[in-house]
């Protein structure tokens, strides 16, 4: 005897498109490096997301390859975080409060293929640079400054990809969706992979355990390099 409940794997694809289509006209507010705010609808979110995600796959990312991210918190590196994952990508968020010499072992381990970086934070990454070679290395362009041509600009990328015609890449529930590493408390950092199961079933229990509504307005808790940014607090109502 089969169970005759629907079978409906766990995809952040899914939470993806319900924002789009479900929230289309809500806001999603971010503070950038230099604290200004920038504000996007969930609409807006998920076309540059799924920008991102095409673009990439003109790059050459294929299933599998993880791509780091070394930011702040904001609106391009959450687009990172559903974008990498539709593309097929392994999300590994870098912890930028590790020493260089961390993070440096920490991408080599990892074999991180594509580094995406806050403009800010290109002097910590030349500290690593040379422990590790990123094929790509994508830069937010935040400060205004131009993008050196060793480096590809982050908002460039995105108007070369296509949202509308971009297709999510094949997926098992149980393929990894993102790693982060501890802070090497005993010995060198190690590495920790997230099944997409995992993830999409963690973001269901913090909604359905706070009973969120449409109306409910909320902050992040964490940087979105700690733990992978499993963690969220609520504002108001």
């Amino acid at each position: 005897m089969q169970a005759t409940m629907m079978d409906v794997r766990l995809s952040l694809n899914d939470v993806l498109d319900r924002a789009r289509t479900i929230f289309a006209r809500s806001q999603i507010v971010s503070r950038l490096p230099d604290k200004s705010l920038r504000a996007h609808s969930y609409a807006e979110y998920a076309g540059r997301t799924r920008a991102l995600a095409s673009a990439l796959l003109k790059l050459g990312l294929k299933k599998g390859d993880r791509v780091a991210t070394l930011a702040w918190n904001h609106h391009a590196h959450l687009e990172c975080y559903f974008g990498i994952p539709a593309a097929g990508g392994v999300m590994h968020t870098l912890n930028l409060r590790l020493s260089p010499d961390e993070l440096g072992w920490i991408a080599g381990d990892a074999e991180d293929r594509f580094l995406v970086v806050d403009d800010v934070l290109l002097p910590l990454y030349r500290q690593f640079a040379h422990l590790h070679r990123f094929e790509k290395v994508i830069v937010f362009p935040f400060s205004g400054a131009p993008v050196g041509p060793e480096f590809i600009d982050y908002e460039a990328l995105l108007r070369g990809g296509d949202a509308n015609a971009f297709e999510y890449v094949e997926h098992d529930e149980n393929d990894p969706v993102a790693m982060c590493y501890t802070s090497g408390t005993t010995g060198r950092p190690k590495g920790a992979v997230l099944p997409r199961r995992s993830v999409a079933s963690n973001l269901d229990a913090l909604a359905d355990a706070w009973a969120w509504t449409g109306a409910d307005v909320l902050t992040h808790g964490l940087p979105l390099f700690h733990v992978h940014g499993l963690a969220i607090g609520v504002l108001g109502m």
